[in-house]
């Protein structure tokens, strides 16, 4: 009897739970309009105090205020910032009001401003946050035509980005990342390992046409140009950082989420209504009978040598019991969070394929930023990096780390262990991968670098 009134009100503690969460997610949900529209206009109001401080209440630009272009960059750059707060808010104020029932909005409190009788003011915050983007729709012009840094990584002129620019009116952003990676595409000082070789090395020709820049101060190279390529090498930087934390981040807080709050609890509520279900894999199951197995042993052997008191057939069936119900537990839930995991992975390969198609232009700039590090290093580096890279995956020693990535991978998978398949990975991946390398060394890094691949020879020797 009272095991029942328990679980009754563990029922409805459950129940209350609920229905409290639900209530909040409801209750935020209706609110999120209203919560949307006054970031809006908090943003536009930013950029409003912005026009009025510092340029007499006109559009950011230079021709409202007595500044320098670095100050004009800045404000811009603010005013930029604002301006996609404000379209993302609108897009998610548009978006929610679609899925809100009229009647059920005009009966909840915390919607009052923006379904009631004060229709008027939202209509004048909409009004102004109309005017403030009708006043700067052409700042994406104005910013290319004026910043020095989008003209300094234009190489060559490219009729596809000024007819988006102009048709589009892409953010400043958007235009100096499109600016970047047209820039890559044409650049011809950046040493790439899938160029094609010249008669003499590209480095003598580098230093040759520095020293001819030095001597003759006509040819162009002015402080002007200078402070353009380091503006440009460090945006150039900045993004291509952003984009690598973004590849990682992406997937694997995607992972997080869909695991612990969509998978999880959908896997271990089907195990629970499945008690019959207790291993996964008959890896798993002997490792089971194993960890039994040796708790039954380790009982006996204490008893025998009096570090505990002699335990009778029933208390030591109990124990055992007891015992045997915590394995099965356990293994249960190893074998939910595994089921878990191949979803959860399959959530970030879909996140991670997303990132990768809609940024492209962000690829191209990432590219070039590890070729300029990578062909950037000294001889002595790169034969390093590749010696410690080789001898890791492909060394003498390799097999044993590659045995405890199969296993482990097995284990996330929830996939019984196969020696087979792990001896014949071991015997064919290592040898494709160190195929691989050495057509790259004999291809691309000997044309470009050769006395890198003396000193890795030297090294390696």
């Amino acid at each position: 009897m009272l095991t029942t009134e328990s679980s009754l009100l563990k029922v409805n503690g459950i129940a209350m739970k609920f229905n409290s969460l639900w209530n909040n997610a409801t209750q935020w949900f209706t609110s999120t309009p209203e919560r949307a529209l006054e970031q809006a206009y908090r943003a536009a109001e930013k950029i409003k105090d912005i026009e009025e401080k510092h340029f007499q209440g006109q559009k950011v630009s230079t021709a409202s205020g007595q500044y320098g272009a670095s100050v004009i960059a800045y404000f811009t750059t603010e005013v930029k910032r604002y301006l996609q707060k404000i379209n993302v808010n609108l897009a998610i104020f548009k978006t929610s009001r679609l899925f809100l029932n009229l009647a059920e909005i005009e009966n909840s409190p915390t919607d009052k401003h923006l379904y009631g009788d004060d229709v008027v003011y939202i209509l004048d915050k909409l009004k102004f946050i109309d005017q403030t983007i009708e006043r700067y729709s052409n700042l994406a012009i104005e910013h290319e035509r004026q910043n020095p840094l989008i003209s300094s990584v234009k190489t060559a002129p490219n009729p596809n980005l000024l007819n988006e620019t102009v048709a589009q009116k892409k953010s400043p952003r958007e235009i100096q990342r499109k600016s970047l990676f047209y820039g890559q595409q044409t650049d011809q000082k950046l040493d790439s390992a899938s160029r094609k070789t010249g008669v003499l090395p590209r480095s003598f020709l580098r230093t040759v046409n520095r020293i001819r820049q030095e001597l003759d101060p006509q040819t162009g190279e002015t402080e002007r140009q200078v402070l353009n390529q380091y503006r440009t090498s460090r945006y150039k930087t900045a993004i291509s950082i952003k984009f690598i934390l973004m590849l990682i981040i992406i997937p694997l807080l995607t992972h997080q989420l869909t695991k612990t709050f969509l998978l999880s609890p959908a896997v271990e509520s089907y195990f629970n209504q499945h008690q019959e279900i207790v291993f996964i894999n008959q890896s798993l199951e002997r490792e089971a009978f194993e960890e039994l197995q040796s708790f039954e042993d380790s009982l006996r052997f204490r008893s025998l040598i009096g570090l505990s008191p002699k335990l009778s057939e029933q208390e030591t069936e109990s124990r055992l019991r007891e015992k045997a119900a915590e394995i099965s537990e356990a293994y249960r839930n190893v074998g939910a969070n595994a089921i878990a995991n191949i979803f959860a992975d399959m959530f970030s390969l879909i996140a991670f394929s997303i990132v990768l198609i809609t940024s492209r232009q962000e690829i191209e700039i990432v590219k070039g930023f590890i070729d300029e590090i990578v062909y950037g290093l000294s001889d002595s580096a790169k034969a390093f990096l590749i010696i410690l890279f080789t001898d890791m995956f492909v060394g003498f020693h390799s097999p044993h780390g590659w045995e405890v990535i199969l296993e482990n991978v097995a284990r996330h998978f929830g996939l019984p262990e196969n020696r087979d398949f792990n001896f014949l990975f071991i015997a064919t991946f290592p040898v494709i991968l160190d195929t691989v390398f050495k057509y790259w060394i004999f291809r691309y890094l000997n044309g470009i670098s050769p006395s890198s691949v003396a000193t890795y020879r030297n090294m390696n020797e």
